[in-house]
């Protein structure tokens, strides 16, 4: 008798357009991406952070490109967790999908943990709390709002991407217009390492075109939406990303060896030097602290549909595969994303949860490309240097983290192995009837 058939899973609604794909890859990477990612990496490549933040938006586009040609032809939640099974292995696959998870709830701990150190720095009476206990109080209201659907939670996060837009504007405003000089860019501070080391901490900063592939499902007219949406994202972010790292630069340049710690006193620091208006003031920290709701919120409704994809193959419990009545959200995967960026904001440490999440993501993408070249001739739309650039640059960054991030993320990667056994173990003990 032959096999039974495995029912086929539950899809979700297609019901977000183009306009709504481009502000979830903005709304994924004007946050963390401009306000914690770019000062770290002026504090380590100082004035050299310009060609730090360029190196990776040479490799943002071509995993973009990669990312959406694959999202293109096959439209379907779970980004390269899915495409890894398609044209690699069950194992590779299974990585990028654990490492995705890692390094995007990683980039959600982060800004979870940047927005309560902004509330702590702007109301002295929150520092009576832990700032992990801040952090999981913005996880569990945004959790609230991605579980009442994906329509509500694009709308409100078009109107984040317009006002942390404006934020931007206003800073770099007044920082280009009351710098007195640019900083020369001196080959005797320049270093090799920290220029690469600052690139692989700003690539983490791009990847929010991610978003778009991973709700593929959701997403109308994929193969026509999904590559315009991707472009418009990385177009628009280079040129914010450009702009805002010179401004940064010319703001810090007069200051020898200066320290970018908390995001908040950061910005303030940076705004005092360009004699910023309080007005000025006030419209930048509100657009610091929406743009961390707005990474969390994009984060949390990426990661979730990555959890559906993965618990449609029980590589985690079934259970999360369930949707909603309506059809219009993943809500157990949501809530199990909640839960493991809760944890891992535990450490209450915005580098380390910074740089693993570059790490993890560096894996991911590289993925990608492996996939993106295992695609045959009639789904490509682009050449395939793309996808060897983007995978040799992947690949060529990892050494430049640092090395406890390194282990880190190696033991990480190995518990996704232990996991992966479970889960096959799992699927051989109690097959589908």
């Amino acid at each position: 008798m032959p096999e039974p058939a495995e029912p086929a899973p539950q899809q979700l609604k297609r019901v977000v357009g183009l306009p709504g794909a481009v502000t979830l890859g903005l709304g994924s990477i004007l946050g963390t991406g401009v306000f914690v990612s770019l000062l770290f990496a002026v504090n380590l490549a100082g004035e050299w952070a310009v060609l730090s933040v360029a190196i990776a938006a040479g490799l943002a586009v071509c995993n973009g490109l990669s990312s959406s040609q694959l999202a293109a032809s096959h439209p379907v939640s779970g980004g390269a967790y899915e495409y890894g099974y398609r044209f690699l292995t069950p194992v590779l696959g299974f990585n990028a999908g654990w490492m995705f998870l890692i390094a995007k709830g990683a980039s959600a701990a982060t800004a979870a943990l940047a927005f309560a150190e902004g509330i702590q720095y702007l109301i002295p009476s929150a520092r009576n709390f832990d700032n992990r206990v801040l952090a999981a109080a913005i996880i569990a209201a945004v959790t609230a709002l991605v579980l009442s659907g994906v329509r509500r939670s694009v709308r409100v996060n078009g109107v984040i991407v317009g006002l942390v837009l404006l934020a931007l504007g206003t800073f770099s405003f007044c920082a280009l217009s009351n710098a007195v000089t640019f900083p020369e860019f001196n080959s005797e501070s320049f270093s090799f390492r920290d220029v690469f080391h600052a690139a692989a901490l700003s690539f983490v900063a791009y990847t929010g075109y991610g978003r778009v592939a991973t709700m593929g499902e959701e997403i109308r007219e994929p193969a026509r939406n999904i590559p315009r949406a991707v472009i418009a994202t990385l177009a628009t972010t280079m040129v914010v990303y450009l702009v805002v790292t010179l401004a940064i630069v010319a703001l810090v340049a007069p200051i020898p060896n200066v320290h970018v710690g908390s995001v908040a006193s950061s910005l303030d620091q940076l705004l005092e030097n360009g004699q910023a208006s309080p007005i000025a003031v006030s419209i930048v920290r509100g657009g610091a602290l929406l743009a961390m709701i707005g990474v969390l919120l994009n984060l949390v409704l990426g990661l979730s549909r990555v959890a559906l994809a993965m618990a449609r193959r029980r590589d985690l419990p079934s259970r999360f595969a369930t949707l909603s009545d309506d059809g219009d959200s993943p809500h157990r995967a949501v809530l199990l994303v909640a839960v493991m960026i809760a944890l891992l904001a535990l450490s209450g440490d915005l580098y380390r949860t910074w740089s693993i999440s570059a790490f993890a993501v560096l894996i991911y993408y590289a993925t990608a490309n492996l996939c993106a070249l295992r695609q045959p001739s009639e789904e490509r739309r682009y050449p395939r240097l793309v996808s060897i650039c983007g995978l040799v640059g992947c690949l060529g960054l990892i050494p430049f983290v640092d090395s406890k991030t390194l282990v880190g993320g190696i033991v990480l990667m190995m518990a996704g192995l232990i996991v992966k056994l479970v889960a096959d173990f799992q699927k051989r003990k109690h097959p589908v009837t």
